[in-house]
């Protein structure tokens, strides 16, 4: 006999963990030396969200990018993002991991929507100023710009879960029955 179903108790560990590669794919963007953009070639001008570098071969140019407002702001927000998730992961595992707390759920929930907001706005303003001001043809951004998206991702996904997740109370803490979704005889 197969059966499909939902195991509720397994969310109390998984969004946490979720939101543990959030936090490490936030570090990754932000302490990037390279890899939020690249010329069309990669090979005569890269860019992080510190600085960028102009040259060829191993002879390369880099100027810091903290000299633009638009950059400072970039920073900013992205490192107050990284410090808001980093307090919602702790109350994560507060409120999941060590005893079944529902009441912070929604405002775990809430930050993480503040967390990408925040993001969301870092992760345009770069791109529209950086076109803007330095542009010299055309870019790709790459790696590291993507873990950026990649962590606000994630905050989105979980700050659904964590807003839903108070409905399921009985489920989260094993009293209800298994509801299955499929059962074969």
């Amino acid at each position: 006999m197969f059966r499909c179903g939902i195991a509720y108790p397994r969310c109390r560990w998984i969004v946490p963990l979720l939101l543990l590669f959030a936090i490490i794919f936030d570090i990754i963007a932000i302490a990037a030396t390279s890899g939020w953009l690249t010329d069309e070639e990669g090979k005569s001008h890269y860019a992080s969200m510190w600085d960028q570098c102009h040259g060829r071969n191993d002879q390369w140019d880099c100027k810091s990018l903290m000299e633009f407002s638009w950059a400072q702001a970039v920073a900013a927000l992205m490192i107050i993002g990284l410090i808001i998730l980093v307090i919602a992961f702790i109350l994560a595992c507060v409120a999941l991991c060590c005893t079944l707390n529902i009441s912070l759920l929604p405002v775990i929930g809430v930050m993480l929507i503040i967390v990408a907001i925040i993001q969301i706005i870092a992760l345009i303003i770069y791109p529209v100023k950086f076109n803007e001001q330095l542009f010299e043809g055309h870019y790709y951004y790459t790696w590291a710009y993507g873990f950026g998206w990649g962590a606000t991702l994630l905050c989105i996904g979980c700050a659904i879960l964590f807003c839903c997740l108070p409905r399921y109370e009985d489920e989260l803490t094993g009293l209800a029955k298994t509801k299955y979704l499929y059962t074969s005889a």
